[in-house]
């Protein structure tokens, strides 16, 4: 007789000055039609009345306050999601940022998928949630000729194999490339190491941009954003460099490379 497929599925909720979201990104955890779940909680020195929230669902959840913080609110990220992964058991790991939610049936899809031994790492689809809108854009990948990497989804779609997570956690440490956050790293790695980025189409995660969020200093064709976009690029060569794969040079590289020379860092 064929058993079921039903691992302890661990998500990590991270979390900085989010009251005003963090009862809805709880719930919908805690409400998921799969029910061997463990969650984790990690408070990343919340001067807001989070701590008093989430107090309200000890029961519940696991919360761990991270005490240690840095300026860089990307090193931030990775360190409470890393604190959160030390402590967790689950044979799948779900990331969770706590402005986000996930969809009802977003655990049990997703595990469904990891059945498949082959597969390390998904991504699913967000459902853009701004301003009281809920917006699907149709998914379209990019071609590589312009641009060096695949599109991908945001850090609360991503879902890992503990196996690969401890792996991606050990390269993603690094103390360089301040401006890059953790769900670029976590794509370029994958995509460099397997070739591809698996994307699950099927919209199950609830994605808001907070109006307080570090993203807001990188507007589009703003000064930090081409500032960014090429320390993208260096960190692209720096992980393309441990896999020994020739950087490829395309459009976006040479212009993103041509305005910080130009502009920025002459």
């Amino acid at each position: 007789m064929r058993t079921k497929y039903n691992p302890l599925a661990t998500i990590i909720i991270a979390n900085y000055n989010n009251e005003v979201y963090l009862k809805k990104c709880l719930e919908s955890v805690l409400y998921q039609q799969y029910k061997k779940i463990e969650v984790i909680v990690v408070d990343d020195c919340s001067s807001d009345n989070s701590l008093n929230i989430l107090n309200k669902y000890k029961n519940y959840i696991t919360i761990i306050k991270n005490k240690k913080k840095t300026k860089y609110g990307s090193y931030n990220q990775i360190n409470a999601y890393q604190l959160g992964f030390k402590k967790s058991k689950g044979k799948i790991i779900f990331f969770l940022d706590s402005d986000d939610h996930f969809s009802k049936k977003k655990i049990t899809t997703v595990v469904n998928f990891f059945k498949n031994k082959n597969i390390n790492i998904i991504f699913d689809l967000p459902i853009y949630d701004f301003k009281n809108k809920k917006m699907k854009k149709k998914f379209k990948q990019k071609l590589f000729i312009v641009s060096s990497w695949p599109r991908f989804s945001p850090q609360s779609c991503i879902t890992l194999r503990r196996s690969y997570a401890k792996e991606v956690f050990k390269v993603s440490k690094i103390k360089k490339f301040n401006t890059i956050w953790f769900d670029f790293r976590i794509a370029i790695y994958t995509f460099l190491k397997f070739k591809k980025i698996t994307i699950l189409k099927k919209y199950l995660t609830y994605y808001r941009q907070n109006p307080n969020s570090a993203s807001k200093q990188f507007k589009t064709f703003s000064k930090n954003w081409w500032i960014r976009r090429s320390e993208a690029h260096d960190y692209f060569s720096y992980i393309s460099e441990k896999f020994k794969i020739k950087d490829p040079l395309s459009v976006d590289k040479l212009i993103t490379k041509f305005f910080n020379y130009v502009f920025y860092l002459k």
